[in-house]
């Protein structure tokens, strides 16, 4: 039993501390944690007497995946556009020509909230499926008000509805929306409508807990990103940003002057962005399906990162345009291969420090007594095998909240 215990995010050597027992018990009552530590220990306690017995058969178990960037909501796939990019066309030509993002966009607006639904419910079974027990989920394939309102409403849906939690994050500066594109001053007036319109709106009906923003080439500049996260600030909406994914704009150094909970890619930053960062208490998070699929070879410097004493976390950014993948399994396979980060850093990268920026450390993210009994139990030898079969989820059972949502007893 891996129970990544211990206080504090995990920075630098501590991002390899699991906190492992070898013949480990957990005792939950109530969806919550009352007593974790060596079965002959745990059994022992007068309260264990009575529960009822789980025998995990000497498998490996862990805290639930914490995803902690995905863009949960959208109509269809991009598969065509995968064909163009596999002929050569990079992500912005493709965009340019009303694809990437602008087509999701058209796709979301066309498609009934149902339809929306149906498909959002499906990826969380399979997210379960894969060990991931926490899922933040990003609005911003709308860039209407009706659309976008749709989109969080369905996030608030999906959280009542279904066993995983679904953490709600306002995403309306994605893009400029095409529509605003053909105006003068058109990213001016969006931005208006954003910060005028729709978060009084988000506010009043607690439709998300955070406001991103995609800083970067041919979306919004570092200053734009800036006003629209403050005035997120204003109506209660933590900040977080896309940062320095395509190109470098400052985003990252951003996302620290401004304490954002994460700024998330970081495929361009530099060496002082990393220091900033290291010095920081915004978790910087990793996205390597996203340069997999997209068939780059640059990849986020965790190494770098790690021994800055960064937050480093992991998550799939699954999305329908750059990373169509809910197995955080092999997330945790490019983090290794590609990333050069150990399975234990991965591990705790996906686990604890995604609990972290997503703000909810005190509740999920490690096997510690007071957190919610959200675990996920793998069908190996070893915890390394989890990364190491990539392409292959071993994923025998999942627990949210002490209750068995994927797998059988």
């Amino acid at each position: 039993m891996l129970t990544l215990r211990g206080r504090g995010p995990r920075r630098g050597n501590s991002l390899s501390n699991l906190g492992l027992i070898k013949d480990g018990a957990v005792l939950v009552r109530d969806g919550v944690i009352v007593a974790v530590g060596a079965q002959t220990q745990v059994e022992a306690l007068p309260e264990a007497r009575a529960a009822e017995k789980l025998d995990l058969g000497g498998r490996v178990a862990l805290p639930g995946f914490v995803d902690s960037h995905t863009h949960l909501i959208h109509a269809a796939s991009r598969a065509e556009e995968y064909e163009l990019k596999i002929e050569g066309a990079s992500y912005e030509e493709i965009a340019r020509k009303g694809g990437g993002i602008l087509n999701s966009v058209k796709k979301l607006r066309a498609a009934t909230a149902e339809v929306l639904k149906k498909r959002a419910m499906a990826a969380l079974k399979l997210f379960a499926a894969y060990g991931t027990t926490t899922v933040e989920a990003k609005s911003g394939y709308g860039l209407s008000i009706a659309s976008e309102m749709k989109i969080l409403g369905l996030h608030k849906e999906l959280a009542a509805e279904q066993p995983l939690e679904v953490v709600s994050t306002f995403l309306g500066a994605h893009v400029v929306p095409a529509e605003f594109r053909k105006k003068a001053d058109g990213a001016e007036k969006y931005i208006a409508l954003l910060i005028d319109k729709m978060m009084p709106e988000v506010a009043e009906k607690k439709l998300a807990e955070f406001c991103d923003v995609f800083c970067d080439r041919g979306a919004f500049t570092r200053g734009q990103s800036k006003r629209i996260l403050e005035a997120g600030k204003q109506y209660g909406l933590a900040p977080r940003l896309h940062a320095e994914q395509l190109t470098r704009t400052g985003a990252a150094q951003l996302a620290v002057e401004m304490g954002a909970a994460s700024c998330d890619h970081l495929e361009q930053v530099n060496k002082s962005d990393i220091r900033a960062l290291g010095k920081s208490e915004t978790v910087a998070t990793l996205l390597p399906g996203c340069d997999f699929h997209l068939g780059l070879k640059k990849y986020a410097p965790a190494r770098e990162l790690i021994e800055a004493g960064a937050i480093v976390a992991l998550a799939t950014d699954y999305n329908p345009g750059t990373s169509p993948t809910l197995s955080m399994p092999m997330i945790l396979s490019l983090a290794c291969t590609q990333l050069r980060m150990t399975a234990a850093e991965a591990i705790v990268a996906a686990t604890i420090n995604a609990a972290y920026a997503l703000r909810r450390e005190a509740q999920i993210g490690s096997l510690e007594v007071g957190k919610l009994a959200d675990i996920g139990v793998f069908e190996v030898a070893d915890y390394r095998e989890i990364p190491y079969y990539f392409g292959v989820s071993h994923c025998w059972m999942t627990v949210k909240r002490g209750r068995v949502i994927h797998g059988n007893k």
